[in-house]
């Protein structure tokens, strides 16, 4: 027993970080429980509503798959090509404004010019906010646009490979990390000189589209719901496709040990055209529902949302997927309950301070280790 305690201790010594991050988690908590109850506690005092704190919650949930489907690609990328891609985010842009461009031109038919609808702006009196979609007024508009969202950033994140990632396979990963950041900048001023640097809106406003969950406080919007249900589908194919076909299996042997998997015979070509087709395409449907949560576009979001992205694949596990979506939605989280605390304009201090306090109990992330699995 004197020995355990003895190594428990010299464990916390050597850990200090550790210490402070317990107190501190306690201490929140414990304010937590008394917001809850209406006490006043010390200078983080104040009531809190059980509706806000719901509202809170799924806020964070439908955050976080939005970043824990745009991380699965990230991850595979890692995993597999071994190079962080920096122009992750800008292949999320892409998606959101192909997918939404297509979108109005099923929602608005043949009354307003071609060209206005696929570059996602107004024309004439029309809003893009007039011409936008709507899950419950055209539902089709929606779901197509979602599948040319996913098809087209997957035919944008191949031809990036061909065009700059292969030529450089072999040479070290901080060259092609680097030749990420360069095609980035070319598809993000690209994005700006076909659509534009102006951010606006794209949903219809339609009455009465929320569900209310009285017990809860809660009140879902039904692009919230639409956002959940493709997310989770989506996630769902990605984990049938890579513990189920011959391809994931491939995938998954590529991301554990590269060379074996070459003496084996797996086609290794094949699995990276794969990884950049599926990588891509859920970067681009991720792109395409963040925008439909949040109601506007613009040029660069896509790079904005990067850094929470890379936040959470480490948080979750550098190579790992599933950790890609359990960091996302850890993110997310604590994203929007940080509020209870602070300024909204601390977000993003308050994510980076969660990811480095978890980190400090497993420098590995959640799921650990480096595996499409």
């Amino acid at each position: 027993m004197g020995t355990t305690e003895s190594t428990v201790a010299g464990s916390l010594r050597e850990r200090p970080g550790l210490v402070v991050a317990v107190l501190f988690g306690v201490l929140l908590f414990v304010d937590l429980i008394a917001k809850l109850a209406g006490v006043e506690v010390g200078p983080l005092g104040g009531a809190l509503s059980t509706g806000r704190l719901g509202s809170n919650l799924w806020n964070g949930i439908i955050i976080g798959l939005v970043i824990g489907l745009a991380g699965i690609g990230l991850s595979m990328t890692y995993s597999i090509l071994n190079f962080a891609n920096f122009s992750h985010g800008d292949l999320i842009t892409t998606g959101a404004f192909t997918g939404w461009g297509v979108a109005f031109v099923v929602a608005a038919g043949s009354e307003i010019p071609l060209g206005a609808l696929l570059t996602v702006r107004g024309a004439g009196d029309a809003t893009p906010g007039d011409i936008g979609a709507h899950i419950l007024t055209t539902p089709a508009a929606i779901l197509v646009g979602l599948l040319v969202a996913f098809a087209a950033t997957a035919l944008i994140a191949l031809a990036l490979d061909r065009a700059f990632y292969k030529p450089m396979r072999d040479r070290s990963s901080i060259s092609i990390l680097i030749a990420s950041i360069g095609a980035a900048l070319i598809v993000r001023y690209l994005l700006q000189f076909v659509y534009g640097a102006s951010s606006r809106g794209v949903t219809a406003s339609v009455e009465a589209s929320n569900l209310a969950f009285a017990p809860l406080g809660l009140s879902v919007n039904a692009h919230q719901l639409t956002l959940a249900v493709s997310a989770v589908l989506l996630m769902l194919a990605m984990h049938f496709v890579l513990q189920n076909t011959k391809l994931g299996t491939a995938m998954r042997a590529m991301a554990d040990n590269k060379d074996l998997a070459l003496i084996t015979g797996i086609p290794a070509e094949r699995v990276v055209t794969a990884t950049w087709i599926l990588g891509g395409g859920l970067a681009g449907a991720s792109g395409y529902l963040y925008v439909m949560l949040r109601g506007t576009i613009q040029f660069d979001f896509g790079w904005l949302l990067l850094l929470l992205i890379f936040a959470a694949v480490i948080l979750g596990g550098i190579g790992s997927i599933y950790g890609a979506i359990a960091g996302g939605l850890v993110i997310g989280v604590v994203f929007t309950t940080s509020t209870i605390w602070l300024p909204s304009d601390f977000n993003d201090a308050a994510v980076f301070a969660v990811m480095i306090i978890v980190l400090l109990f497993s420098p590995q992330g959640i799921f650990g280790g480096v595996s499409t699995a």
